[in-house]
């Protein structure tokens, strides 16, 4: 190279500082042209020297970024950090070149056992720390404060901005794609850009000092120190690539004791480094990563389309459309890449961006809407890439234990949300179950448990999946329970069981324990169970805990558990709720009420399931459960001193299990909406009765819709504003086709008298018998959908009724 070339002048002034923006495309290719040009004897890179021997690990055909550096506290786990790395950054570019050379690599940042023991920065900084320097990428993110940039040092100053401002421009995501992505290819000297960006940021840094960033100084120092380092070793031939703001301080000619006393008395704590996988979505700044970017999947559209980048992009987004069924043809791609590139030339830009691609998706493709549009920018814009990293990647037990389970099971972690179905019958499926139960014990939410679409047995489960990056560090604090899923699950299992402070917990996490596979913790967690079950008094607690218990000995059915310890708890909790609701219903203010009423129905359907479960078992006295909780309920419904939501709701089922007849029901809502019972017991006895699903009940009994009818006429103007808010928030829980029936069938009457003498007549379609007439409307097309009038002529005749068609 000629020595009248930048690079030529630079290094009669020192090594060669390429500054850059994290995540940036243009960067990324600037950097490598750089270094193709230079060819430097050691590359110093912005990150912790800790990460220098996972370096090599980069050249691995199996590491596939985007990935991240964590670090972490070895004593403390959740004391984390992460330095993500796409392919379309300037330090993972720098890297791989050094690699593909055989050129040293080193980081050259403040080393993480001082940055993970700092305490977080204070809240109120800009989160556009990223734009012109990076950011700092060892997790310190700034809340979404936005600040005038000439503002002192309270607030963190946005570079980027203020460069854009001053050319003009009010979005500095529009400057920099306009100067630096959108620069083509073929300039004569690739040294340029980087001193035109060292120019500007040296006035930044004359004029803001360190811009806010108290830290920036500690790291700078320590930078200047490794960057001496290397200079003795290795002279001139030296290449650092940093954040841009820092260049002008690494340029700063300061002494080296002045350095070392910056970084003197840091705290330090003992820290490991890995990779992990990271994500685009994760890389994107709405995730919360202060040095994040916008759109990580059309930059690395950008860095990888080797020409024509718009046509390719629109090209990409005609395909995702496509597949969601939208009528895309070339000649919507056409016209797109002819709108965008009109757009560009109004805008005065030099090539389309992403806001005029945007604008002509949405013009062309989309019909103006932008509900296919947040689809491109949810799948393209952003993205759902998740990385890779290589199992040589140095990880604690628990982790590889987990990954060595994942290919066991073929359950592949994937950064796009899916739903996955499990049929626990299948010994893969039941495997699979019982790791995301492990895991979610463990505090590592991989997968939520979600409504099944298909059958509600217990024999099936719906998991929805979704791997995020912080997982990683999850499961390094799980680690401290030991070195293998199962161990860590029982040893968390029986910590929690012996520091849960209510009786609910224990149950739920005997449940729990059935569920993930845990036999060894549950012997623990059932003798905590019965301890608390035995000391505990409270009704409320007894009723909120017995459903988990019921639920765990039906799963034992299915996943082969021993659930016989379980099986007498849950009685015994079953009896002593028997014996204390009755007498826990009374003097219960209103909000207890509706407490109570909530346990009595948990309690209702689980005596129905344990006795179901303890049927035929060698278990004595409990065949009659059923019967004896029956009592129970017509002691709740009889007894005045039981509020009125509970003694409807025990009529109300009752009713449902066949142990209380209709007149029975009619006759006990008629004592109770009689004129001498006060209007507000009245509506909470209907509250109970109707709530939850009565709306059909009143639908199809038109005695207890025209008894509700009826009384509700007659509540005095004074009394009927203390009703109503009970009336409509038990009437609101239907759905709208219930409540538009009932509207109707009220508007006609509902027979016109109340009580069980009511008249069988009703309004069209809710008679005692079926109408005839009114079926032999519909007679063509049942015999349509049956085939039967493709065999009328040879049929023998036949009797055209709905009765002759039913036979």
């Amino acid at each position: 190279m000629s020595d009248d070339s930048t690079w030529g002048r630079a290094r009669a002034s020192g090594p060669l500082l390429l500054g850059v923006r994290h995540h940036g495309p243009g960067s990324a290719r600037a950097v490598r042209a750089a270094l193709e040009a230079a060819r430097p004897g050691v590359v110093l890179i912005e990150g912790p020297p800790e990460a220098d021997a996972l370096i090599p690990l980069a050249a691995d055909p199996d590491m596939r970024p985007p990935v991240a550096l964590l670090g972490h506290a070895v004593d403390e786990p959740g004391r984390s950090a992460f330095w993500p790395l796409a392919e379309f950054s300037p330090e993972w570019v720098a890297i791989r070149w050094a690699l593909e050379q055989g050129v040293p690599a080193r980081f050259i940042d403040l080393p993480a056992t001082h940055t993970l023991a700092w305490e977080p920065e204070p809240e109120a900084l800009s989160d556009e720390d990223d734009k012109g320097d990076g950011g700092d990428k060892g997790g310190e993110d700034g809340a979404d404060t936005e600040g005038d940039p000439g503002a002192v040092r309270d607030l963190r100053v946005d570079p980027l901005a203020v460069l854009a401002e001053a050319a003009g421009y009010d979005d500095p995501e529009r400057w920099w794609e306009d100067v630096v992505e959108h620069r083509g290819p073929g300039q004569s000297d690739p040294f340029a850009p980087f001193a035109a960006l060292e120019e500007a940021m040296t006035a930044l840094r004359e004029r803001y000092n360190d811009g806010g960033r108290s830290r920036d100084p500690v790291r700078e120092a320590h930078m200047r120190l490794q960057l001496r380092a290397a200079r003795k070793e290795f002279g001139e031939a030296v290449a650092v690539v940093c954040g841009a703001w820092h260049v002008p301080a690494l340029r700063e000619k300061t002494a080296v004791t002045a350095d070392r006393a910056l970084l003197k008395g840091l705290p330090k704590v003992k820290a490991d480094l890995t990779w992990v996988p990271w994500t685009h979505r994760r890389l994107a700044r709405s995730s919360g990563y202060g040095a994040g970017i916008d759109s990580p999947g059309w930059y690395g559209h950008l860095f990888r389309a080797p020409d024509r980048p718009v046509e390719r992009w629109l090209t990409k987004v005609a395909g995702l459309l496509r597949e969601e069924d939208r009528i895309v043809s070339s000649a919507h791609v056409i016209e797109a890449v002819r709108l965008a590139g009109t757009l560009a030339a109004m805008r005065g830009r030099p090539l389309p961006g992403l806001s005029e691609t945007t604008d002509a998706v949405r013009a062309v493709m989309c019909d103006g809407s932008d509900v296919p549009l947040a689809l491109v920018h949810d799948r393209l814009v952003v993205g759902d890439v998740l990385g890779e990293v290589p199992e040589s990647a140095p990880a604690v037990p628990l982790q590889r234990d987990l990954a060595r389970e994942q290919r066991r099971l073929r359950l592949k972690p994937e950064a796009l949300e899916r739903e996955l179905e499990l049929d626990l019958r299948g010994e893969t499926d039941a495997g699979r179950s019982r790791l995301l139960h492990r895991l979610r014990l463990l505090g590592v939410g991989w997968g939520e448990p979600a409504e099944s679409r298909g059958s509600t047995g217990t024999f099936r489960e719906t998991w929805r999946l979704r791997w995020e990056p912080e997982l990683s560090v999850r499961v390094a604090e799980a680690g401290v329970w030991g070195t293998t899923v199962i161990a860590a699950a029982t040893a968390r299992a029986e910590a929690e069981a012996t520091t849960a402070e209510a009786l609910a917990e224990v149950t739920a996490l005997a449940e729990h324990c059935l569920l993930a596979g845990l036999p060894d913790a549950l012997p623990v967690v059932m003798r905590v169970l019965a301890d608390r079950a035995a000391l505990d008094a409270d009704v409320g607690h007894l009723a909120q805990a017995l459903p988990a218990l019921v639920r765990s000995l039906r799963y034992g059915d299915v996943r082969g558990t021993d659930t016989g310890a379980l099986a007498g708890v849950a009685a015994g909790l079953a009896e002593r709720v028997f014996v204390g609701l009755p007498p826990a219903c009374t003097a219960l203010d209103a909000d207890a009420a509706e407490e109570m009423r909530g346990h009595v129905d948990a309690a209702h359907g689980a005596v129905g399931l344990l006795a179901e479960t303890l049927t035929g078992t060698s278990d004595t006295g409990q065949g009659d459960l059923r019967g004896r909780w029956r009592s129970v309920l017509r002691t709740l419904a009889l007894r005045d001193t039981v509020p009125g939501v509970v003694r409807g709701r025990a009529v109300r089922l009752l009713l449902d299990d066949g142990e209380l007849g209709p007149e029975e029901a009619a006759r006990l809502m008629g004592l109770v909406l009689s004129p001498g019972t006060p209007p507000a017991d009245a509506a909470a006895w209907i509250e109970g009765f109707v709530g939850g699903g009565g709306g059909m009940l009143l639908v199809h009994d038109e005695r207890l819709l025209g008894l509700v009818d009826d009384w509700l006429t007659g509540v005095p103007a004074e009394a009927f504003t203390d009703v109503l808010p009970l009336l409509r928030r038990t009437f609101s829980a239907y759905e709208s086709g219930v409540r538009r029936t009932l509207g109707e069938l009220v508007r006609r009457g509902p027979g016109g008298t109340t009580g069980p003498t009511a008249p069988a007549a009703g309004p069209p379609g809710f008679a005692a018998e079926p109408d005839t007439e009114r079926a032999d409307a519909v007679l063509p097309l049942v015999r349509l959908l049956l085939g039967l009038d493709a065999e009328q002529e040879h049929a023998a005749p036949h009797d055209n009724s709905l009765a002759g068609v039913g036979t």
